[in-house]
């Protein structure tokens, strides 16, 4: 009996040996990983992206869980961006970067009262921003917005036409350093910033009157509120 057990052990260990192959890397290395991955990212990342380049039986969710707590407090933080992940300079230590990423956007009103609506409303189709603005909404507003990339197109709403809606993108979200798009500020924040103002109340113009853009094309806002500044 003590032969044959003997046997067995030996015919196993071939088996063991070939499984520790495949084990997975310590959680401190997959956190290394998963910060050279991002720091190497010019676009944040998901996981499962992470996961496809790292070694087999990694879990990337569980070692940004990690390396997130690491880098609290630090000049770098780890922040997720919509179901994406990113490292990005501390908000406090902005104003070191100031010269390198300052970038001057002009928006026209029309645009920004544009965005913020599809912002606080997404999905929402053209005739709903219409309706809320009080004012048609020209095609050059909403290129202007494509072509930024803060805005994309959504689903087709499932009522007469289909027409299309729009949506806020992730890049909106980095630039403005919100999570979610229920990171936005409430009303009493965008009338400190002076986004809110006592216009007629929607209806009163009839829809299908003219855009800003087309009254006052030289009449622009540089991004200087809170909402709408790096």
């Amino acid at each position: 009996m003590t032969e044959e057990n003997d046997e067995k052990i030996e015919a196993q260990e071939p088996e063991e040996k070939e499984e520790s192959l495949f084990e997975a890397p310590p959680m401190g290395e997959q956190e290394r990983m998963c910060e050279a991955l991002l720091f190497a990212s010019t676009e944040p990342m998901s996981i499962k992206e992470m996961n496809a380049r790292m070694p087999h039986g990694c879990d990337a969710a569980e070692a940004l869980v990690h390396l997130r707590k690491r880098y609290e407090g630090r000049g770098v933080h780890l922040v997720k961006v919509g179901d994406n992940w990113a490292m990005r300079t501390a908000g406090d230590l902005g104003f070191l970067m100031q010269k390198e990423t300052v970038e001057t956007r002009k928006l026209s009103r029309a645009a920004i009262e544009t965005l913020a609506i599809i912002a606080y409303h997404q999905p929402v189709t053209r005739a709903e921003i219409e309706e809320i603005r009080g004012v048609s909404v020209s095609r050059g507003t909403v290129d202007q917005l494509l072509e930024m990339e803060w805005i994309r197109f959504g689903r087709r709403k499932m009522t007469p036409g289909r027409p299309v809606t729009f949506v806020v993108t992730s890049e909106f979200l980095d630039h403005f350093g919100l999570a979610s798009a229920r990171d936005l500020p409430g009303l009493k924040e965008l009338r400190a910033a002076g986004l809110l103002e006592n216009r007629p109340p929607p209806g009163s113009m009839p829809i299908g009157g003219r855009d800003e853009d087309d009254e006052d094309d030289d009449e622009v806002i540089e991004g200087q509120s809170e909402m709408f500044e790096d």
